[in-house]
């Protein structure tokens, strides 16, 4: 019960830094959509919180966003980025927890697997979404969208999460190491 209260009160502060960080990026107009701010605090969640957490965060984050302050676009931009975001905190979440080692390694192998599988989820929802109307998603609008435009904010994202991380685990909301049952199982012995 402690943990899941634990996990709902972070789950609710990663929320609200995703509707909130993105209005300080916007001050920087040339890069400030590059940086991917609402990426951040769904990867986090789902790092810490666990995958559930992370996944419901980042599908409620950008259509919550857009509802309130219109930016983005709820159809497709938003609806779009719902699915991107469950992938990267559900992927990210996953592939960590069940990592046996929680260390920076086992960290960028799931921000790197999460990142890949959520842009191919993006590419999907966005041919599926504009194929509704009648429109095409190119080749070339997938390559700007999902890479070139974003690689200042996935620059960001593979300094900065590492670095909230281990600053976490200083403090000891995190944890690096063997998973409390392989530790256990070796105290045992």
């Amino acid at each position: 019960m402690k943990k899941t209260t634990k996990n709902l009160t972070l789950s609710a502060m990663f929320l609200a830094i995703g509707m909130v960080l993105p209005f300080f990026t916007g001050q920087i107009p040339q890069i400030g959509k590059m940086l991917l701010p609402m990426h951040i605090p769904v990867f986090l969640c789902g790092l810490i919180c666990g995958w559930q957490y992370g996944a419901v965060v980042g599908f409620a984050l950008p259509l919550l966003r857009s509802v309130l302050f219109s930016v983005p676009v709820f159809y497709p931009a938003a609806l779009g980025m719902a699915f991107e975001l469950l992938t990267y905190g559900l992927v990210a979440g996953l592939l960590y927890g069940r990592s046996r080692w929680k260390c920076v390694i086992a960290l960028y192998r799931s921000l790197l697997a999460a990142m890949i599988a959520g842009r191919f989820v993006w590419g999907i929802a966005q041919i599926i979404l504009l194929g509704i109307k009648g429109n095409v998603f190119t080749w070339k609008a997938f390559m700007a969208g999902a890479l070139l435009n974003a690689v200042p904010g996935i620059i960001l994202q593979l300094i900065l999460i590492p670095a909230v991380m281990a600053a976490l685990n200083r403090t000891g909301l995190v944890r690096f190491g063997q998973r409390e049952t392989v530790q256990r199982t070796v105290k045992e012995e």
